[in-house]
């Protein structure tokens, strides 16, 4: 009966370990010297495991970025992935709130992303989103134009998307 009850356990650890999925980092602080190499060596950031911000009024494009992680456990992800939301439905949904915005696909694998461009007061906004497994991962910087908010969206994406999304 006791090699039982250890069997059942090992099984129920097995089973708790196969759901525990998602990102393979949940702490931005681990990530703020390949976020500063990606926008500018004299950018100003503040972080926290779940935060982080970036200024730089000096940089080309005055970017402001702010980066963070949490969960998004709506089913948006499992809907992108199975084609029931396409992504021409979520550039119909941006355009809704601003008719500017475009979106495009982003190369995450395996986790599931999208860029969006937009107008934004005197100048534009980007914004990254990232899923995998319910992490979210959001990365946006609002900056003089649409290029350079753009820009620097996709130079944090391909610095820090693979640190924190993993394999």
């Amino acid at each position: 009966m006791r090699w039982l009850l250890v069997l059942l356990g090992f099984f129920l650890t097995l089973a708790a370990q196969a759901q525990v999925l998602g990102f393979a980092s949940h702490d931005l602080t681990s990530v703020v010297d390949q976020a500063r190499i990606a926008i500018d060596t004299k950018a100003s950031i503040q972080a926290t495991p779940l935060n982080l911000t970036m200024t730089c009024a000096s940089c080309t494009g005055s970017p402001v970025v702010d980066i963070r992680l949490g969960r998004l456990t709506d089913g948006t992800e499992k809907r992108v992935r199975s084609g029931e939301t396409t992504f021409a439905k979520l550039e119909s949904l941006c355009i809704k709130q601003n008719p500017d915005c475009r979106l495009s696909t982003l190369p995450v694998s395996p986790a599931i992303g999208w860029l969006t461009v937009y107008a934004f007061g005197n100048g534009a906004g980007s914004t990254a989103v990232i899923l995998r497994d319910g992490d979210l991962l959001t990365i946006q910087a609002k900056a003089d134009s649409r290029w350079h908010a753009e820009e620097s969206v996709r130079a944090l994406v391909q610095r820090l998307a693979p640190r924190i999304v993993g394999p």
